[in-house]
């Protein structure tokens, strides 16, 4: 009786936990760990998983210059403006992408040491006559481990550990390895990429080969660029459309007075995402502006963000 009583006190604090941990999600404030990512071992059939993505963030901005629209008398533009924009009021080079990635690891098993290590898929022409490519920077890697007294210890990663490799005519790939990792073990990787092609967007791939606790793309583009959004209909991915506003990077005087531009801001969130699970399908996007330059897109089957 003894024995019952207390293998169903275990259960019902393992549920109790379970649920609890459930219906709890990872901060997505990097540089500290909270205490639910240094408790969380999964849910459901990823308890038996090597590792785990806790949190995964895509955030898209753009930055519009006043060279925007060059034959333009409008300051403020809006979708009354749209089909009214041609080839020659709309200057690319003007209008810059930028990208901030963050993703944070953990390793549940000593065989989970590998999905510590990724890949970063970005745009580089080898053709010198084109444009060279986007910049990836400011990449960040730490390892979080907790020692013998529980006391958190971080690491960070040097830029010995990053491998640049061509994939092909158009991009590049980034070999991130991170060695050392044990069980328990948790790892932030954190970079931006700025790109001048303001037709193109990255993918993002909601599900990944280990279980993912929380994905989160959010996007912000400006009104004047129309895009096919191919969004994952999926229960575990919600995803919502506003209407935004972004202020022009000018000099000058009479744009300082908080002229703006109109956006389409798009956000998607998918939370405890199982490799085996239903499938979800990547986010892509293409422009439909025909009357801009199409950029070279991904080669196919192929993600911006590979977690081995």
């Amino acid at each position: 009786m003894k024995f019952f009583v207390t293998t169903l006190l275990l259960t019902v604090t393992f549920l109790v936990f379970g649920q609890r941990a459930y219906g709890q999600l990872p901060n997505e404030k990097f540089g500290k760990p909270s205490d639910m990512e240094w408790e969380f071992v999964g849910w459901g059939d990823a308890v038996n998983a090597d590792a785990l993505v806790l949190c995964k963030t895509m955030t898209v901005t753009y930055r519009v210059t006043d060279q925007v629209f060059s034959n333009s008398e409008t300051a403020e533009i809006g979708y009354d403006d749209l089909p009214d924009f041609g080839k020659n009021q709309i200057d690319e080079s003007s209008i810059l992408v930028k990208y901030e990635f963050r993703l944070r690891t953990k390793i549940l098993k000593p065989e989970g040491a590998s999905h510590a290590n990724i890949d970063i898929v970005y745009f580089n022409a080898d053709n010198a006559e084109t444009y060279n490519g986007d910049e990836l920077a400011d990449m960040k890697v730490r390892v979080f481990t907790k020692n013998e007294k529980g006391k958190v210890e971080k690491r960070n990663i040097s830029t010995g550990n990053f491998v640049r490799e061509r994939l092909d005519n158009n991009y590049m790939v980034l070999h991130v390895a991170v060695p050392d990792v044990k069980a328990g073990s948790i790892i932030e990787y954190q970079y931006n990429i700025t790109s001048n092609r303001p037709t193109f967007l990255y993918d993002w791939k909601f599900q990944e080969s280990i279980p993912v606790v929380r994905s989160k793309c959010d996007i912000d583009i400006p009104a004047f660029l129309q895009f096919n959004m191919n969004v994952p209909t999926n229960p575990l991915v919600k995803s919502g459309v506003e209407v935004g506003r972004l202020a022009y990077d000018t000099n000058r005087a009479d744009l300082k007075r908080g002229k703006t531009c109109v956006t389409n801001h798009y956000k998607m969130t998918g939370d405890y995402i199982l490799p085996d699970g239903p499938e979800i399908g990547v986010f892509t996007s293409q422009i439909t502006t025909p009357n801009v330059s199409v950029p070279a897109y991904l080669p196919k089957g192929c993600t911006h963000l590979w977690i081995k």
